[in-house]
């Protein structure tokens, strides 16, 4: 492992990192170390949280990605998301019974392996070999009775690698190939995962798992007072977060005040009006039109921002329509009223930047992934069975999930990387970090231990009800952290908001900046239990 020292906040002129289990955070410092850039060092700090972090992430979970890649000097998002069983029948069957709680049948395609490599052959210099050491030596302390399990099949790939000819790029997708069953003989993990799956009465079958293929997608991005927000696209909910942003930008927040009465009012209004608009349009754009381009227009964004009352908190869910240019798709619904991930960004001294957020809410059974060791989470719970919704459940599909990184660039040139844990209130959380960094000039250490607020006015995403009405959690929720002064506490109380006051952290972030001078300066929320470390 890195000798370099593993705090809660680092400053480094050549690479830093921040993410949740210290030994992952020194995984991804020892390959950078090693020479590897973002790419290799974001690979190996991931399957190392899949240690580290069990129960927040897994294997068998999912890791959507956003990577600036300093090259070609462009933002991309990696799909490191799997979906739904590709057959008819096993669709019928949710759609009949529900998509189950505490059941196999709730688990997606793993993506982890798939959504790694991808990002090696793309972006990386080093091979599968090298970044799995890591996580090799984790396992190797066989702590957890599943721990050699995933140790040998892992080390299959590492097998793979070394039996392939060929190029780095070809040696790296045969590893690829192995796990997920597309390889010409030798596909032993996916036949111990396909066991597994029959076993505990998923749908899954190998033929789902030779599918899978991590999309590399443009990202969806926002203007920000001369900062580029980009988000991953509407298979996750970051997109509000551009709506939420752009609504904010109409309101001189510095003049309010950071934390005052106005402030925290506006932000929970933005957030209140963009979340709504997620829970009515957004879902896989490969199945669903998701009207991503009208929902960021300015025409849109300016009919909408008028709903946002100073006086009064809302009480109502408020979907705009943005194809007809109404503020309003329709009168507003009064609507009474889960799990882990884990966080990664990663920069290198080449200038690539990467941010991504792991994630599995691991189901815990005995044993544990069978004889592959690849646990399974619950993300197609993130889907529901509302026949015409954009985020219904169909053969093939991503569920639309929380998990949500954010790249910021200003003037070309990356400056923020956030990953957040929280489910529903990931981006919320990260909202609260771009402004107290953008408007009011906060550093990383400075921003994640700064008092915040969320609601809980929203659709739950891991509620798969085909009554999407009876999924929303609390109208005029807001949570506030309690270190928020009482009289401003008491003056949002006064204008509607159903206040509750938290002594603890809310969301789990972490957060990179890149300074003018190019040193780089990370923090997780110490609270939290997030880690940081720097070259």
């Amino acid at each position: 492992m890195s000798t370099a020292r593993t705090d809660w906040k680092a400053t480094s002129s050549t690479g830093a990192r921040a993410a949740g289990g210290a030994p992952a955070v020194q995984a991804g410092l020892q390959i950078l170390e090693q020479g590897g850039n973002a790419a290799d060092a974001a690979a190996a700090t991931i399957f190392a949280l899949n240690i580290t972090d069990h129960g927040d992430c897994s294997i068998g979970g999912e890791v959507p990605l956003l990577i600036y890649d300093a090259k070609s000097g462009q933002v991309k998002a990696l799909s490191g998301q799997g979906r739904a069983p590709r057959s008819p029948e096993a669709i019928a069957w949710y759609l009949e019974h529900g998509i189950p709680a505490r059941d196999i049948k709730m688990a997606p395609v793993p993506s982890v392996v798939d959504l790694c490599i991808t990002a090696l052959i793309h972006y990386g210099t080093l091979s599968f070999t090298q970044i799995v050491a890591p996580t090799l030596a984790l396992l190797d302390e066989g702590r957890e009775d599943w721990h050699p399990r995933l140790a040998a099949t892992l080390r299959r790939l590492v097998e793979e690698e070394a039996l392939t000819a060929g190029s780095r790029e070809q040696k790296l997708q045969a590893a690829s190939d192995r796990f997920y069953g597309r390889h010409p003989s030798r596909n032993d993990v996916a036949e111990d995962l396909e066991a597994f799956y029959i076993e505990r009465g998923s749908f899954l079958r190998r033929a789902d798992l030779a599918a899978h293929r991590t999309l590399i997608e443009e990202p969806v991005s926002a203007q920000y007072r001369g900062y580029t927000v980009y988000k991953c696209g509407p298979w996750t909910q970051g997109p509000y977060l551009c709506q939420a942003l752009r609504l904010l930008e109409g309101f001189d927040l510095k003049a309010m005040g950071l934390n005052s009465a106005d402030y925290v009012h506006v932000v929970i209004e933005a957030i209140k009006l963009a979340m709504a608009d997620r829970d009515e349009y957004y879902g896989d754009p490969e199945f669903a039109d998701v009207p991503m381009r009208d929902l960021l227009a300015d025409a849109y964004t300016q009919l909408r921002r008028p709903l946002i009352d100073l006086a009064h908190a809302s009480q109502e869910a408020r979907p705009g329509d943005p194809r007809a240019l109404k503020a309003l798709k329709g009168p507003g619904v009064f609507r009474p009223g889960p799990g882990g991930t884990t966080t990664c960004v990663i920069a290198d001294r080449w200038g690539n930047v990467v941010a991504a957020t792991p994630s599995a809410n691991v189901h815990f059974e005995n044993p544990m992934g069978g004889r592959a060791g690849v646990s399974f989470g619950n993300r197609l719970r993130s889907l529901n069975t509302t026949p015409g919704h954009p985020n219904c459940i169909q053969p093939g599909k991503r569920p639309r999930i929380t998990l949500t990184p954010t790249l910021v660039l200003k003037g070309g040139k990356p400056v923020l990387a956030i990953s957040v844990a929280g489910g529903d209130l990931q981006d919320q959380a990260t909202l609260n970090l771009l402004l107290n960094h953008i408007d009011f000039g906060q550093s990383p250490e400075e921003a994640v231990r700064t008092p915040r607020v969320a609601t809980h006015h929203h659709q739950d995403s891991f509620d798969p009800n085909p009554q999407r009405e009876q999924t929303f959690i609390r109208a005029g929720s807001l949570t506030i952290n309690d270190r928020i002064e009482a009289q401003v506490r008491a003056e949002l109380a006064r204008r509607g908001h159903q206040v509750e006051a938290k002594a603890g952290h809310i969301a789990t972030p972490v957060m990179l900046y890149i300074d003018p001078a190019g040193v780089f300066h990370a923090a997780g929320d110490p609270e939290a239990g997030r880690h940081a470390a720097g070259l």
